[in-house]
Parts: structure tokens; sequence; C-alpha cells
């Protein structure tokens, strides 16, 4: 499994910052969306969130577990309730030039597990639970490269 690429693992050097790490572009949709329709872009990028935008600023946030928890243990349509309705906010949105230990801090901190990264303002990154533990395990492997 490939972390981030030869070029990082020859340089001897893991990304310190969300920059190096996020997953773009984020994929979103509209607040009037369905659940549905939020599950089949899921579904079809194979991501496991997406963020829900109103009048093209991001309000808010939907999972997997979001859909699950809210729509389909119930037993609800999908095709009839907006995604506005199970989404999650305030969202946490963090700099891209935040190290990966800040992250991991403030997502301990504010209890979620996705970061929107913002560069200058702008939406351009998420980064995950899963992605920070990537760099972390980079980072051991590099610092235990010498010795192998």
């Amino acid at each position: 499994m490939q972390f981030f690429g030869e070029e990082a693992m020859e340089k001897k050097e893991a990304p310190s910052t969300l920059k190096g790490i996020m997953t773009t572009p984020v994929i979103t949709t509209d607040i009037d969306s369905s659940v549905q329709e939020a599950a089949r872009i899921m579904t079809e990028k194979r991501i496991g969130s997406i963020v829900v935008t109103k009048k093209g600023r991001h309000v808010g946030i939907v999972t997997e577990r979001d859909i699950l928890q809210r729509v389909v243990a119930k037993g609800l349509d999908a095709s009839k309730v907006k995604i506005e309705m199970i989404m999650s906010q305030p969202l946490v949105t963090v700099d891209e030039k935040m190290t990966i230990l800040q992250a991991i801090r403030t997502m301990e901190k504010s209890k979620v597990r996705r970061l929107l990264v913002i560069r200058n303002n702008k939406l351009v990154g998420i980064a995950t639970q899963r992605d920070l533990l990537r760099a972390l395990m980079f980072h051991v492997l590099i610092s235990f490269r010498p010795l192998l």
C-alpha cells in the first residue's frame, strides 16, 4: 500500500500539514437535494461523506452513518427526506497549513471525524481520521527506515 508516493519515500519526508494529506476535490451537494441523491453521489464517488452547500457556501456535512441512523434505521423514504434534515453542523474548518498533530487535537476536541480544509477562505479539501492515521503511520515508517 502506498501512502504518499515514491518521491516522499525517497526524500524520507512525510507530509506534516493538512495540505499534504487532504482529499481534493471536495464533493458537495445542494441543501435541497434528497438523501437518496446524496447517497447516489457518495456511492458513485466512493466517499463516506458529502459536504452540503447553500448558494455556494458550505453549511453542513452528511456521512454514511448519518444516513443509516437518521433515515434507514427509522424506515424513512430517502427520496423524500431532504439532506438538510439530517446534515451535521456547524462544520469544523481549519487552515491547510495546520499540522497533523494539531488536526488530531482539533478532531478530538471538537468530537468530529472530518475537517474541512480552507485556503484563503475557500474550501479546498477534506481531511479524515483515516487520512491522519495514514500520515502518522508514514511518519513512523520513515523514522524506522534507517533501521531496516
